[in-house]
């Protein structure tokens, strides 16, 4: 019986050493795709009801007081008047924001500072998007 030493019965080292560089270069390659790929970016769309002091309240005055607000991560949407009774109209009005940069209470404050045209904002409705 003659053994040849060139063969190995468990494997070599050499072969351990080339599968561990093609992991290595295939997890930097995933990571860098991974890079390229753009973030998730968290939005939400919200419907306010924007309430006047009373019937006399100049509604057009009071949306563009609205729509002047602006923040990055806010884009305003469509809107419309809605009755409330005695002849008095809100300002029903919409908006996405990203979660990261514009909150709810941003949007309240900074809405009510104009304190002549409007009397409260509530929120009608919040959706994830």
């Amino acid at each position: 019986l003659d053994l040849d030493d060139d063969f190995d019965l468990f494997g070599s080292d050499e072969d351990d050493t080339e599968a561990e560089k093609i992991k290595q270069q295939r997890v930097t390659e995933y990571a860098a795709r991974k890079a390229k790929k753009p973030a998730l970016i968290a939005k939400s769309s919200i419907l306010l009801d924007v309430k006047p002091w009373d019937d006399d309240t100049d509604m057009g005055k009071l949306e563009e007081c609205v729509r002047s607000i602006q923040a990055d991560g806010l884009l305003w949407g469509v809107s419309k008047l809605v009755p409330v009774g005695y002849g008095i109209r809100k300002l029903q009005i919409a908006c996405v924001v990203e979660d990261d940069k514009v909150g709810t209470d941003l949007l309240e404050e900074e809405i009510t500072k104009f304190e002549d045209y409007i009397q409260s904002v509530d929120i009608a409705a919040f959706n994830k998007i």
